[in-house]
């Protein structure tokens, strides 16, 4: 009896990403049941510093170099990684061999206080790190004062509550993986709040060397997801941004009446108080992803958003 393939996953401790990471390890068993699965739990930088803003000490590396680094030592065969974490640019030895289908991409509203978007109080207190969720309330409502909160799910739906804010801002994903929606306000619409790249999509990591074990993750690749993301991710590589700027992007296929597959992207770019924000549509083909968001990327430019998005940079710096 031959010995069974051992695949190893790297995933960050918390709940979420480890459900991200046994999610995937269940679905390639139901595919394979000669595959036994194992767990590789990391801590990454992005973990420990909880008392500081991702856009005050670095870039989207922060959840996933250490991760990364136990694919290229072999420790690991595959990571998981929700996707919007992830740098533009990957490693050379390293490749995103799959998207599975994508959860909902939407931002939540939960407020134990029962306020919906339109209902917050003025001047109420709105917990979020995210320059991106932040703008776009500003945009909409300035009165509302943003209060920097960090964590895992469970540690800012505590802290909602010990700091007193009227609401918090989560991914919804995350909310219907956990099986906790039953604390959601308002699943905000992307008039509200457009999501952040990659949002709602996971990245199934390998080596490109590592071929039995591409061809052992390649099935849960979802044609959707892949346009999306790689549209998204064409779209923040041109303009260059990271944690530090607010900048949203969401792509989806849609089929038009005539049975033609397009692929439909939105993106923005803010101002940090959002009073300045520049957005905008493109439509493409699903089989050039990476033009549609190159394209729209390019569009902003013209219209501002290299401006915009400079002085934002130098401002960090």
């Amino acid at each position: 009896m031959s010995k069974a393939k051992t695949i190893r996953i790297a995933t960050r401790q918390s709940p979420l990403a480890l459900w991200q990471a046994e999610h995937v390890g269940h679905l390639i068993r139901t595919h394979d049941a000669g595959i036994d699965i194992e767990y590789l739990k990391l801590v990454t930088k992005g973990d420990k510093i909880l008392d500081q803003a991702l856009s005050k000490v670095g870039g989207k590396d922060l959840f996933v170099k250490e991760i990364e680094h136990a694919l290229i030592e072999g420790s690991a065969q595959v990571a998981v990684h929700s996707l919007k974490d992830m740098p533009t640019a990957l490693p050379a030895s390293l490749a995103i061999t799959a998207f599975p289908a994508r959860e909902d991409p939407r931002d939540a509203l939960v407020s134990t206080k029962g306020y919906t978007f339109e209902t917050l109080p003025e001047g109420a207190r709105v917990g979020t790190c995210s320059l991106r969720r932040a703008a776009q309330f500003l945009r909409l409502r300035p009165d509302l004062r943003i209060v920097p909160i960090r964590g895992n799910v469970a540690t800012r739906l505590r802290k909602l509550d010990e700091e007193d804010m009227d609401a918090t801002v989560l991914a919804y994903a995350g909310l219907k993986r956990l099986e906790m929606t039953e604390v959601v306000t308002e699943v905000l619409p992307p008039s509200v709040s457009l999501p952040a790249v990659g949002q709602g999509i996971l990245a199934v990591e390998t080596r490109i060397d590592d071929s039995a074990t591409n061809a052992c993750v390649e099935f849960l690749d979802d044609a959707a997801a892949r346009a999306a993301a790689l549209a998204e991710r064409a779209f923040l590589h041109r303009l260059q941004g990271g944690c530090q700027v607010p900048i949203a992007g969401h792509a989806v296929v849609i089929v038009r009446d005539d049975g033609r597959e397009v692929l439909s992207m939105r993106g923005l770019v803010a101002s940090l108080d959002g009073r300045e924000t520049i957005d905008g549509e493109a439509e493409g083909s699903p089989k050039a992803p990476q033009d549609v968001g190159r394209g729209l990327a390019e569009a902003l430019i013209a219209r501002g958003a290299g401006r915009l998005l400079e002085a934002l940079k130098t401002a960090a710096s």
